[in-house]
């Protein structure tokens, strides 16, 4: 310590010192609840990511589907013309009717040009939306492995209090089964 400052302990925390010092059982049960505190900051970490990774997904979904939907829109304004074009060679003859069926095979054209653009953006889409699905489902599994662990954590300061070594157990447990939980979702299970 420098000579200008200098720090003074609480009561409590002399105490929790003394105890950690010369009780193996609490120094145990704080280096594992430290333990689990790591391991929730990667859970939640993880499940942070997931859930970008989703909405990223959902939005080119929607980006998708919105490009489809312009696409199938030129398309029926194309079908609309063609239809014009096809209602107008019918009501007339000769050289009026020949520029109209011409217009008829151009807009069919166009329109078989069109059609595979729309139905790629929606392949697109679903594909994104699939993706969305999948990371949520992984999001679940991070904040299922989460909950575990934090619940974990809390049964693991109880412990501590009341010295009850099933408890013990139980936070082991809890803890054992969210990294389990948290290994399916690294697996995207």
């Amino acid at each position: 310590m420098s000579e200008d400052h200098f720090h003074v302990h609480g009561p409590h925390e002399h105490e929790a010192e003394h105890r950690a010092e010369h009780d193996p059982f609490a120094g145990r049960i704080a280096v594992m609840t430290a333990i689990f505190a790591t391991i929730g900051a990667m859970f939640g970490y993880m499940g942070g990511a997931t859930q970008n990774d989703a909405l990223l997904f959902k939005n080119e979904a929607a980006i998708r589907r919105t490009e489809a939907s312009d696409q199938w829109n030129f398309y029926q304004a194309k079908s609309s013309k063609q239809n014009i074009a096809e209602l107008g060679a019918t009501l007339t003859t000769g050289d009026q009717q020949a520029k109209y069926l011409k217009e008829v095979d151009r807009y069919k054209g166009e329109k078989e040009a069109i059609m595979p653009d729309a139905k790629k953006l929606e392949e697109q889409s679903k594909a994104a939306e699939e993706s969305s699905e999948a990371s949520m489902h992984v999001h679940h599994r991070w904040a299922q492995a989460m909950t575990l662990i934090q619940i974990a954590i809390a049964l693991a300061a109880i412990t501590i209090l009341t010295r009850n070594r099933g408890l013990q157990v139980v936070a082991y447990v809890t803890a054992a089964g969210a990294i389990a939980i948290g290994a399916l979702a690294l697996a995207h299970i």
